[in-house]
C-alpha cells in the first residue's frame, strides 16, 4: 500500500465517523419532545397589606377654662355669710370669736363649694382622631404548573396560564410567555 492509499483510507474513516455521529446526534434530536404536557394549572395567589388611615370625630369633655383660679369670690361669700351666722351666737367676747370663727370656717366652706362648682363646669368638642389601619387583599402572582416530560412530572412557576401542552427546547419546558399571552 502506498501513503495516498492509507490517507484515502484514514481521511474516509474519519469522514465515516463524522457522519455517523452526527446521524445519531440528528436521530436523537429528532427523538426528543417536542411538548409537554400539562397535568395541573394552580392559581398562586399572594396577599397585599395595604395601609389606609381611618378616621373619626369623637365628643370630647374638657374642664372649662377657670375665671377665678384662687376663689376669692367664694371664700369672700362664705366668709361673710358664715360671720353673720357667727354674730347671731352668743353675745360679748364670746360673739366676737364666734363671728370670726364663723367668717374663718364660711371662707374655707365657701372655697370648696366654688372648688367644686368649677370642677363640674366641662366644656364639650369634638375632636378628629385617626388611626393607621391595615387591610389584606388577595392579589394574583401567576401559576404553579405541573407537567410531564419523558415520563417524569415537574412544576414550575408561570407568569400566564398556559394550554394543554408547553413547549420543549433543548429538553427544556419554555416558560416564556409567547407573543400574546395574558398575564
Amino acid at each position: 500500500m502506498d501513503k495516498s492509499m492509507v490517507k484515502g483510507l484514514v481521511v474516509g474513516g474519519l469522514a465515516t465517523v463524522v457522519i455517523g455521529a452526527s446521524g445519531v446526534t440528528g436521530y436523537q434530536t429528532l427523538m426528543k419532545p417536542k411538548e409537554a404536557d400539562v397535568i395541573a394549572v394552580k392559581d398562586v395567589m399572594e396577599t397585599v397589606v395595604t395601609p389606609r388611615e381611618r378616621c373619626e370625630d369623637v365628643a370630647v369633655q374638657r374642664q372649662a377654662p377657670v375665671k377665678d383660679q384662687h376663689r376669692i369670690a367664694g371664700s369672700v361669700i362664705g366668709g361673710v355669710a358664715g360671720g353673720l351666722l357667727g354674730s347671731t351666737i352668743g353675745g360679748g367676747n364670746g360673739k366676737t370669736l364666734a363671728t370670726v370663727a364663723g367668717a374663718a370656717a364660711g371662707g374655707y366652706a365657701g372655697n370648696q363649694v366654688q372648688k367644686n362648682m368649677q370642677q363640674k363646669d366641662v366644656v364639650n368638642t369634638t375632636e378628629r382622631r385617626c388611626k393607621t389601619v391595615n387591610e389584606k387583599s388577595q392579589k394574583h402572582s401567576g401559576y404553579n404548573v405541573t407537567y410531564r416530560l419523558d415520563g417524569k412530572d415537574d412544576t414550575v412557576r408561570m407568569s400566564f396560564k398556559p394550554g394543554a401542552t408547553l413547549p420543549v427546547k433543548d429538553g427544556k419546558v419554555v416558560t416564556a410567555p409567547p407573543p400574546g399571552a395574558q398575564l
